[in-house]
This record gives C-alpha cells, structure tokens and sequence, in this order.
C-alpha cells in the first residue's frame, strides 16, 4: 500500500427498504480495500447508522419474504469480517426499541471485529476525524 490514507465516512440514515441507498453506502465502504489496490492510496472507510438507517443493523430479517429483495446482512457481516469500522447510533437503537442482542454480528464468518454501539456525539468525533463524509 502507499503511505497516504484516506479516510472516509459513510453515514447511512435511511432504512434498509424502499431504498437502494443503504445498500449502495455498504458496497461502497466495502470496495474501498479494492480501491486502494489500484491507486497508490489507502482508502480507510468507517460506517455509521444513525436515525432510521440503524434499522439495517438488525439481524435476520426476512427481506426477501416480505419485500422480495436481500437483506443488507450480508453485507454487514463481510464489512465486519474485513475490519471496516461500524458505528450504530446508542441513542437511535434505544429509540426504536432494539436491543444490542439483535444487531448483526459475523462471529459465524471468524470476525473479530463487531458493530459498536456509541452515543451521537462520538459518531460526530469521527465524522470530523475523517477527510471525507458521505451520506445515505
């Protein structure tokens, strides 16, 4: 890799239906490990849920029965696996009533790294730690 790092933010606060862009932030941030294959740059991408968008951390929804479309799970559990930092908003989850229980985890997948629960005023710590921010 080169010596210059990138570093971006991608902030997902819609929920994961009715709309491609939750999907769309969470292939993003995954792509980013090829990205810096091809440029002499390391893109360091972070991914936050806030507002409704935390609703796209909640494991084992039926998606596809009741939408007929996938699940964004997946997703999260191969950003989980490649160690992509996910941020889920403490306030927004207690909000809606979830618990930290029924939020995605990849140990099934050997990750290590798991979504952090933080209050909002951490998430803004990040958001102006990296050089670029994205919203979904």
């Amino acid at each position: 890799m080169g010596e210059l790092k990138n570093k971006i933010m991608f902030v997902v606060q819609r929920p994961p239906y009715k709309s491609e862009d939750p999907k769309l932030a969470l292939t993003h941030a995954l792509s980013s490990g090829v990205t810096s294959i091809h440029i002499d740059e390391e893109i360091v991408p972070t991914v936050a849920f806030i507002g409704d968008g935390v609703l796209n951390c909640i494991k084992d929804q039926k998606s596809m029965e009741a939408y007929g479309i996938t699940s964004n799970e997946r997703h999260i559990k191969n950003m989980l696996a490649t160690d992509t930092k996910t941020l889920v908003c403490k306030e927004d989850i207690e909000r809606l009533g979830i618990k930290e229980d029924r939020l995605i985890d990849a140990s099934d997948m050997g990750a290590e790294m798991t979504i952090k629960v933080v209050p909002f005023n951490e998430i803004l710590k990040e958001m102006e730690a990296n050089d670029h921010l994205m919203f979904f």
